[in-house]
């Protein structure tokens, strides 16, 4: 369910209802039906919670299941250590 990706996604960043709210300039009450399953974000809101969260639109409608990080403007250097720190983590 979409909610229970925004949720996920807003608690793996630590950031309350009201404060996701204010990042995509809605009420905290929309935020809550969108995690209860009440209402659907609309095509823009996925846009911006996806921007948002570095996540595809896909990932937020549960058509994929990989996520993405955006590495734009980081040198092979850097690409390489963030891979390394992920394959820590997986081990």
């Amino acid at each position: 369910m979409v909610g229970d990706k925004i949720k996920e996604l807003r608690t793996a960043y630590g950031i309350s209802q009201v404060v996701l709210a204010e990042k995509v300039s809605v009420s905290k009450q929309c935020v809550s039906n969108w995690e209860n399953g009440y209402i659907l974000p609309s095509i823009d809101m996925l846009i911006k919670l996806a921007k948002l969260f570095s996540v595809s639109t896909d990932y937020l409608l549960e058509l994929a299941d990989k996520r993405t990080l955006d590495i734009t403007g980081l040198t092979d250097s850097q690409i390489a250590r963030i891979q390394g720190v992920i394959d820590d983590i997986r081990n």
